[in-house]
């Protein structure tokens, strides 16, 4: 497949991810840029130069497309991925491609709230992570979002597989989690086996098949996951259930934590990475929260890693740790040190990326018992 998309690619891509309608206002595309805190890098400044040339091309279809306008945003990046917005954001037509924040200077400026009232349809190719603060700001506004952090040219022949079976694989999973209680994941680490005992009990799955046909939605493009967030304890009197050992591939070195009560509460093993991470741990408590069970379908359809987490989650099983309020948990940014400290990090259980940790088994326990959905990092007998 093309590793490029023509304006006739694009309108197509528009009118099948968001389905726009008539009283659909226009298209923003956001795009966050380097400054001293975090400089420029060579895909960064390849995204920004996509991202612009998206929005000329889209302007040269308006007419197929059938929306009134479409916008390229600008904003300095938030410091950290998944950390609020900043609240304003500089606009263009694709005219001109921007390097560096201390550009916006002198340059008029509107509020992101502004931007929404004319534009219902958002897709973000940024550097850093937006996804959840726009899931938190387009929760009670006529706008919905696709997120594309990260978003390389080799993941473009994602966006162009069967998204109707992929809709269909992830809302199959969704049905087992939903009335889940409990997910049991084995993995096997250099020849020890590791349990970890998610408690799924107080949350509903969420199905991201890469569709954003409803207004106060938001999430990532291209996509292919279900996602739960384990229960975090906040139900007075009832701790969560969560418990039981994660081990983590960082390069050479396997980092092992022990979990209790939905928290990373130490680091069993020892090396330069888990000393660094057991700091971590003391100086950054909210990102010991497990914040997401994930289950990528795309692996299933031929695509690999491209070193890139938007689409790399999506190849398998993946754990995060972190902020979870964007996906129905209660840990947000208030709960970490700063700006910059916010994280929703995924740990992917495929070998490309951890090859010396196996997917045993993943259980699933519900109201008519427990049912085996993973053998061997493969999906049985779901689809």
């Amino acid at each position: 497949m093309s590793d490029t998309l023509t304006g006739g690619d694009l309108v197509q891509l528009v009118k099948r991810v968001f389905q726009p309608a008539s009283e659909d206002t226009g298209l923003a595309v956001l795009v966050d840029l380097p400054d001293d805190r975090l400089p420029d890098n060579p895909r960064w400044k390849d995204r920004r130069a996509m991202a612009a040339d998206w929005v000329r091309k889209l302007n040269q279809e308006i007419e197929a497309l059938g929306l009134p306008r479409v916008t390229l945003a600008w904003y300095p990046n938030a410091g950290g991925n998944n950390a609020d917005l900043p609240e304003t954001c500089v606009v263009g037509a694709g005219e001109e491609v921007l390097d560096s924040a201390a550009q916006l200077a002198g340059r008029a400026a509107i509020q992101f709230r502004d931007l929404f009232e004319t534009h219902s349809l958002v897709i973000a190719p940024t550097e850093l992570s937006a996804t959840a603060p726009l899931k938190m700001m387009v929760k009670d506004i006529a706008v919905r979002a696709a997120t594309m952090p990260g978003f390389l040219a080799s993941m473009i022949p994602a966006l162009k597989i069967d998204y109707t079976e992929v809709n269909r694989r992830v809302n199959l999973i969704k049905d087992i989690v939903d009335p889940a209680v409990s997910a049991t994941a084995v993995f096997r680490a250099r020849g020890k086996e590791h349990t970890l005992v998610l408690d799924l009990r107080h949350r509903k799955g969420h199905a991201s098949g890469g569709l954003f046909p409803d207004n106060g939605t938001a999430g990532n493009l291209p996509s292919g996951e279900t996602y739960i967030v384990p229960y975090e304890g906040e139900v007075e009197g009832e701790a969560s259930r969560t418990s039981g050992t994660l081990p983590v591939q960082f390069g050479d070195e396997v980092v092992v934590y022990r979990i209790d009560r939905n928290r990373a509460v130490e680091v069993m093993s020892e090396g330069a990475k888990s000393r660094a991470e057991r700091d971590l741990l003391v100086a950054e408590p909210a990102y010991a929260n497990l914040a997401e069970l994930g289950l990528g379908v795309l692996g299933d359809f031929n695509l690999k890693p491209t070193g890139s987490i938007l689409l790399d989650e999506k190849l398998g099983l993946h754990i995060a740790f972190g902020r979870s309020d964007h996906f129905g948990g209660i840990v947000g940014p208030g709960d970490f040190s700063k700006p910059e400290a916010v994280v929703h990090i995924d740990r992917v259980y495929i070998k490309e990326m951890q090859p010396d940790i196996d997917v045993v088994s993943l259980v699933v326990e519900g109201p008519e018992g427990a049912r085996e959905i993973m053998r061997d990092g493969c999906y049985r007998g779901v689809f």
